[in-house]
């Protein structure tokens, strides 16, 4: 995995924004003004904040038409993870390859997102909007091995030996994708919360003991059943690990699944 995860973290580095912001937020001197103004230097980005801000993701009654007023409305660390959700779009087209339809895989990681923000607002986990930018990352490492090893990417993808995606990974290439993106994330300085349950996610200690590693993990599963229904129409969303964690019942699965799939088209193409 080491191999990935330096290839990764040595060809893309995170902009100097998000190390900037970050360090903003962190420092209890700083206020809202010192935010938008941090932000508002960068006119494209400051573009690309506030179409995020106006979408489907956030469902604010007013327009917001200023980086300000996006602070004040959705607070210091919403807008740090929309920072990150355009990042993430970047760093998506910088590993493209032929391997993979780049625009179908962002669909897919929109979509787990998007279904593991449904499931953290239904569970009032404090910070919600952060699941939007583990599910988007959870899978950035398969774009990396791709592009890195396409030889080893393609007999994995033509495997047909029975087993759910993340147990091929782990006989393949020795890790599954989530502990890969998560190991990437941290070593791009991403805060704790955002990547640890991207790292653990499918781990079965984890599972059972920690309630963001197995919200994510329920929205990769619902992911997983959704895109790949041939294969895994029958899967388990909630694994007997996790039931003790998520109270989630039949009904707020399928709320979720109509949520991301209704949403999806529109996030995605508002990041992409």
């Amino acid at each position: 995995m080491n191999q990935y995860i330096e290839y990764a973290t040595n060809s893309f580095t995170l902009p100097d924004i998000c190390l900037r912001l970050r360090n903003v937020l962190d420092d209890p001197r700083s206020d809202m003004d010192d935010i938008a103004a941090l932000i508002s230097v960068d006119p494209s980005l400051t573009a690309k904040i506030l179409r995020l801000a106006n979408s489907a993701l956030f469902r604010f009654p007013s327009q917001v038409d200023s980086i300000t007023k996006a602070v004040s409305v959705i607070g210091g660390e919403a807008l740090y993870n929309l920072v990150l959700a355009e990042t993430a779009n970047i760093a998506f087209k910088h590993f493209d390859n032929e391997c993979l339809i780049l625009d179908e895989h962002w669909r897919q990681s929109v979509f787990t997102g998007m279904v593991a923000k449904y499931l953290g607002k239904d569970l009032n986990v404090r910070g919600s909007d952060r699941f939007f930018v583990m599910g988007i990352l959870q899978n950035l490492s398969e774009l990396v091995v791709a592009k890195k090893d396409p030889k080893k990417y393609q007999a994995y993808m033509q495997d047909e030996q029975p087993g759910l995606p993340w147990e091929r990974q782990q006989s393949h290439f020795g890790f599954c994708f989530s502990e890969c993106s998560g190991a990437i994330m941290e070593l791009w300085r991403l805060p704790l919360p955002l990547y640890y349950p991207v790292k653990f996610a499918h781990n079965r200690v984890k599972l059972a003991s920690d309630l963001d590693v197995s919200l994510l993990t329920c929205a990769i599963r619902l992911t997983t059943a959704c895109y790949q229904r041939d294969k895994y129409a029958d899967l388990d969303i909630i694994t007997p690990d996790m039931t003790r964690l998520l109270p989630i019942d039949e009904d707020v699965l399928q709320n979720a699944k109509l949520y991301a799939q209704k949403e999806t088209n529109k996030v995605a193409v508002s990041v992409m």
